[in-house]
Formats: C-alpha cells, sequence, structure tokens
C-alpha cells in the first residue's frame, strides 16, 4: 500500500488508479476542511481536485526537467492572477499539493495519509483552546480618516488617554485621491463598553469622516 504503483513506464491503469485515489480521497478532505475553512463552494472543488492536478503533472514530467521548468512557470503565472486567501486556504491548498506529490510519485498510501491525517489534525488543533492569548485577543486596530488639511499630529491625543490603556502607531497612507489620509493604530480599550463613546468623540474630531475597530490579526490582511 506505501509503495509506489509506478514502475519505469507508468501504464494507463496506474495512472487511472493513481487518480481514483487522488480524487477520492481529494473530496473527503476538502469536505474535513469545509468544517474549519469559510469559503466558497469553488474553492472546496478546487482543493479536491489539487491533489490529482499536482500528481497528473508530476506523472507526466516524469523526471524530464526541461517539461518540470516549463510547468513550474505555468504554475507562478497563477499566483499573479489569484487574490491572496486567509490563512486557512493558504493551508488547505498546501496539504491538497503536498498530497499531490505523493500520488504524482506514485505513492498512494501516503498520498491517502497526508489529505486526510493532516486535514483532521488541522480541524481539531483549530477547535483548542490554544494559541488564543488573552492578550492579543484585547487587541484591536483602529482606523481614522481624516481631511488632508487636518493636522493630525497630536490631534487625537486626549482622546486616546481617556479611552485608552496603549495606542501605537502603526502606519498612514492618503486614500480618496490624495484627498484624505487613513491613520492606523494599534489599540487596547480600558473599557470595551465604551467602544461607541469612544468612536463618537473620534468623529468630532476627524470630521465625521470614516472610523473603523477592528480585530487587529484579521484586519491585518485588509490593509
Amino acid at each position: 500500500m506505501f509503495d509506489s504503483i509506478y514502475s519505469s513506464i507508468v501504464t494507463p491503469a496506474q495512472f487511472f488508479l493513481m487518480a481514483a485515489a487522488a480524487v477520492l480521497s481529494g473530496i473527503v478532505y476538502a469536505w474535513i476542511m469545509s468544517f474549519r475553512v469559510r469559503s466558497s463552494k469553488r474553492f472546496f472543488l478546487v482543493i479536491a481536485l489539487i491533489p490529482f492536478v499536482v500528481g497528473a503533472v508530476l506523472t507526466f514530467v516524469n523526471g524530464n526537467i526541461g517539461a518540470g521548468v516549463a510547468i513550474g512557470g505555468a504554475f507562478a503565472l497563477i499566483r499573479f492572477r489569484s487574490a491572496q486567501g486567509s490563512a486557512d486556504e493558504i493551508a488547505a491548498i498546501l496539504i491538497a499539493m503536498g498530497a499531490g506529490i505523493a500520488f504524482g510519485s506514485g505513492y498512494l498510501g501516503y498520498g491517502v495519509v497526508i489529505l486526510l491525517v493532516l486535514g483532521l489534525i488541522y480541524l481539531l488543533i483549530s477547535m483548542l483552546p490554544i494559541f488564543e492569548h488573552k492578550s492579543m485577543s484585547e487587541e484591536k486596530l483602529l482606523k481614522i480618516t481624516i481631511p488632508e488639511s487636518l493636522d493630525y499630529t497630536g490631534v487625537f491625543d486626549e482622546a486616546f488617554a481617556r479611552y485608552l490603556t496603549s495606542v501605537e502607531n502603526d502606519g498612514v497612507k492618503t486614500t480618496g485621491m490624495g484627498s484624505m489620509f487613513r491613520l492606523s493604530f494599534k489599540v487596547k480599550m480600558k473599557d470595551p463598553k465604551e467602544e461607541k463613546e469612544f468612536i463618537d468623540e473620534l468623529r468630532c474630531l476627524n470630521g465625521n469622516l470614516e472610523i473603523a475597530i477592528l480585530p487587529y490579526t484579521e484586519a491585518q490582511m485588509h490593509l
């Protein structure tokens, strides 16, 4: 089961056996990951087929260095037409590709183990309350939009001192065709219940433009 099914020449029977194992285990793997990854149905269809696609590519390359380089370049082009996904989506794709390498080498047993076992491990670990430090969960990303005419140096200091235990400047960028600035701060609230009062005070200082308070780790992906 854990020996390679491929010989020096890949026969049609060997290829279709690999295809069946890769597609079936890929479907089960996508179903397992659907309990953790928040994404569209199309994404799960893709990761169900990735093990077979990668396995088929490696089967056809079969030691041909030139073909391998050409196919690697073709796959690299896909990156520039794809939006960056979440950490869960990237992990799901990497696991599927790792299994595809095993399938493409003829090791069907290892490919199935990589898909199903790693999928279950990822699901179980994500359900455990680890890596969820209280201090990190309290951190927020504050984004304040201001008109370009406002000198933002120190203008929010009093409000920050009244409502925040800590504040760290996380960058400034222009927006609205350069007519506005967007300030970003990593903050911790003294009392989360005062969040609305805090926002209302900031609105009085920034001309009632857009203000957002987001979970810091999640918000980082959308900057």
